[in-house]
């Protein structure tokens, strides 16, 4: 296996360190030159990668090729290039439709589009492959767990979800900033919350049997704290802020 990035930022970095943790063993990596500090770093760091001399350079010299650059430079970065019937395009850029790719690249080559998170450079977390091509599933399953989306709406839906993890900081912080005020050393309150927050997202994971709701009520006593604190989060707004707020990155994500 060849395989390309056209682009180099944080998320590209991300999958070439866990591809060089992984069993994949391709032949080689070869990355734009573009970022010269993270293209540099990676190629001193891991003798599979090199770097090419040209965004083309890098088309030629894969079979499978990573689409890693910002979407407002998308479109001028694919137009220049030139890709070969059957090469495997995979598009990292989750506001990008697969209509859009194949306009710019053509009809004939093979377009997976994907969502890996950074976790994927320790080999965890999940990515979302759509539609779910053999080689690309293999691919992102060594590299954590890979998730077979099979409709367009779905995909979009995952791309959303994807969009939490910087709430989810948001709101330890924001938690973490009241604890400070009210006296609670902050390295205590990050450390307690968010080994807290772990645990809570590990039962998810091994209880997704149970509807979340239950699982709520299983952790919130009748009259107690757990309910009050959730009752008065709903009744402040809290959870219709957060649904709008999906609602609009949603019409991004699709476009609107």
């Amino acid at each position: 296996m060849r395989i390309g990035f056209v682009g180099t930022g944080t998320i590209a970095e991300a999958i070439i360190e866990g591809v060089t943790k992984s069993s994949l063993a391709p032949e080689y990596i070869v990355i734009s030159p573009r970022n010269k500090d993270i293209a540099g770093r990676l190629a001193a760091m891991h003798e599979v990668v090199r770097i090419g001399d040209t965004n083309q350079a890098v088309v030629d010299e894969s079979d499978m090729i990573f689409i890693a650059v910002r979407p407002q430079v998308v479109e001028e970065v694919l137009r220049e290039l030139t890709f070969r019937p059957k090469q495997h395009v995979v598009s990292l850029v989750a506001t990008l439709s697969a209509d859009q790719l194949r306009c710019w690249l053509g009809e004939e080559v093979i377009i997976t589009q994907a969502i890996p998170l950074p976790f994927v450079a320790e080999r965890q977390g999940v990515t979302a492959v759509f539609p779910p091509n053999q080689e690309a599933m293999y691919f992102f399953a060594a590299l954590g767990t890979a998730i077979a989306v099979h409709s367009k709406d779905e995909f979009d839906l995952t791309a959303l979800a994807s969009s939490l993890m910087g709430s989810y900081f948001g709101l330890l912080e924001g938690i973490a900033d009241w604890f400070s005020e009210k006296g609670m050393p902050a390295e205590i309150t990050r450390s307690y919350v968010a080994r807290l927050f772990a645990s809570l997202s590990d039962i998810a994971i091994k209880s997704s049997h149970k509807p979340l709701g239950t699982l709520r009520h299983e952790y919130s006593t009748r009259g107690g704290l757990n309910e009050q604190l959730f009752q008065e989060f709903s009744h402040l707004g809290g959870l219709d802020a957060l649904k709008g707020a999906l609602q609009k990155v949603h019409g991004r994500i699709r476009g609107a």
